[in-house]
C-alpha cells in the first residue's frame, strides 16, 4: 500500500519508518525542508515540500494512488482539513488526524473523520497507571455485543496461570501488556506482577468480570 503522511515531527517520522519497515511505500509531507532530516540517510520513500491540504502537493505525494493518509502535524485546523481533503477530493478510505484539543476530536469524530486525541489519550493512559481501576474499553464490535477492554488485575493473581484466571472469569485473555512489551499468552502463562490483560467478552459481563479480576483467585 502506499500511505501519505502529513508531518515529519516525531509521529509522523516515526510512523514513516514504521510502514516503510512493513514494507509499504510512503511519502511525507512537511512544509519545513529541514525536518526531513528525522527520517535519516535510511529512508527511501518520497519527500515532499509544502502544505498537506494543497492539492498538489498531494498529488506530488502519490495521493491519487495512495490506500492511506495521516495528518500528524502540530495543527489541528491543518490536519483536519488535509484530512478531510483527502477523503473527499482523493477518495482515500484510510484516513486520520491527529488532534490536539479532545472537544474538537469528538466533533470530528461525529463528522466521519477518525482522529485521535492526543492529550485525551496520554491522559486516559497516565489515569490507567495511576489508578489502575475498572476497565477501559479498546474495542466493541459494531453490533456492541462483543468488546476487547484492559481489566485491571488484582495482584492476588500474580503467580497464577492465565488458564485459572480465564476458567474463574469465563473470558480469552487475548493479550498481556507486560514490561512494555506485548505477549500473547497461552494457558500455562504465569501472571506477573505490573500485568496488564486485555481480554476479549461478551459486553454484559464487563461488570462480572471486573469484580472477579479485581478479587483474586477463591482458594
Amino acid at each position: 500500500m502506499h500511505i501519505v503522511i502529513m508531518g515529519c515531527g516525531r509521529v509522523g517520522s516515526t510512523l514513516a519508518l514504521s510502514m516503510e519497515d512493513l514494507g509499504h511505500s510512503v511519502a511525507v509531507v512537511d512544509q519545513d525542508p529541514n525536518a526531513f532530516r528525522r527520517l535519516g540517510t535510511g529512508f527511501t520513500g518520497r519527500r515532499v515540500t509544502g502544505t498537506g491540504f494543497d492539492r498538489d502537493t498531494l498529488i506530488e505525494a502519490g495521493i491519487e494512488e495512495a490506500g492511506a493518509f495521516a495528518a500528524v502535524s502540530s495543527g489541528d485546523n491543518s490536519n483536519i482539513l488535509a484530512a478531510r481533503v483527502a477523503r473527499e477530493t482523493f477518495g482515500v478510505e484510510n484516513v486520520v488526524a491527529r488532534i490536539y484539543d479532545p472537544r474538537r476530536a469528538e466533533i470530528y469524530q461525529r463528522l466521519g473523520i477518525p482522529t485521535v486525541a492526543t492529550v485525551r489519550w496520554t491522559a486516559d493512559q497516565m489515569l490507567r497507571r495511576l489508578l489502575p481501576a475498572g476497565a477501559d474499553e479498546h474495542w466493541r464490535d459494531p453490533s456492541g455485543t462483543v468488546l476487547l477492554a484492559e481489566v485491571h488485575l488484582s495482584p492476588n493473581w500474580v503467580g497464577h496461570r492465565v488458564s485459572r484466571l480465564e476458567e474463574a472469569a469465563g473470558v480469552r485473555i487475548a493479550a498481556l501488556s507486560r514490561l512494555g512489551h506485548g505477549v500473547l499468552p497461552t494457558e500455562d502463562t504465569v501472571l506477573q506482577e505490573g500485568d496488564l490483560a486485555h481480554v476479549a467478552l461478551v459486553a454484559d459481563e464487563l461488570a462480572r468480570v471486573e469484580e472477579i479480576f479485581a478479587k483474586g483467585p477463591e482458594h
